[in-house]
């Protein structure tokens, strides 16, 4: 399934089953999601990703942060990081986020992807720490890129284009059920940040 060219309408499930994902599109105008995209790659504190396997460490050129209501430990790929204090941009895009999303967040993962051919592989959004079956809302900013999810069954795919300055939610059980992924790509060669807001359960 194909969702490149259809007209955005943010009510509509774009899972045939097992989970619910609506896509908003543009939230921002042109120059709103410039000067957020600008703030965000200035002024947050990245670092690159790290990832533990089988006891060897590995470091990524794709940057991350994260940032929370509390100095929560977060980990994954067996790598734990602790939270920094919100700064006023992602305090704005949070109310935000919680505004369309009807939800309440109180932390956010950030990525930095330099170009197309940095990505982020199959995997979904289960770890222990994060609300079962919460909402998480994924904010776009610079390079549009390929999304892409997969059936942890069935191995049905579901792809769209995430726009500057748009927003992507994911929540009921898509975790739990689909495996979601961003390509590389060499077509892309500018820079994208992502941010998605979650609920750490404490």
């Amino acid at each position: 399934m194909d969702l490149f060219n259809t007209e955005i309408d943010n009510s509509k499930n774009i899972l045939p089953y097992g989970g619910v994902v609506n896509y908003y599109g543009k939230l921002f105008t042109l120059p709103e999601a410039n000067q957020y995209f600008d703030s965000l790659s200035k002024n947050i504190k990245w670092e690159n990703d790290q990832a533990s396997i089988y006891g060897k460490l590995i470091i990524t050129k794709r940057k991350v942060a994260w940032y929370a209501d509390k100095d929560f430990d977060y980990t994954y790929s067996n790598i734990t990081k602790k939270a920094l204090p919100w700064t006023r941009d992602l305090l704005e895009l949070k109310s935000i986020a919680e505004e369309k999303s009807k939800e309440k967040f109180n932390s956010c993962l950030l990525n930095l992807y330099h170009d197309g051919s940095e990505g982020m592989a199959w995997h979904s959004d289960g770890e222990k720490a994060l609300k079962k079956n919460g909402t998480i809302a994924s904010l776009s900013f610079g390079a549009e890129r390929k999304f892409a999810f997969k059936h942890k069954e069935t191995k049905e795919k579901i792809t769209l284009i995430l726009e500057h300055g748009s927003l992507l939610i994911m929540k009921a059980t898509t975790q739990s059920n689909w495996l979601h992924r961003l390509p590389p790509t060499k077509r892309v060669t500018k820079m994208r940040i992502n941010l998605t807001f979650r609920t750490i359960e404490v």
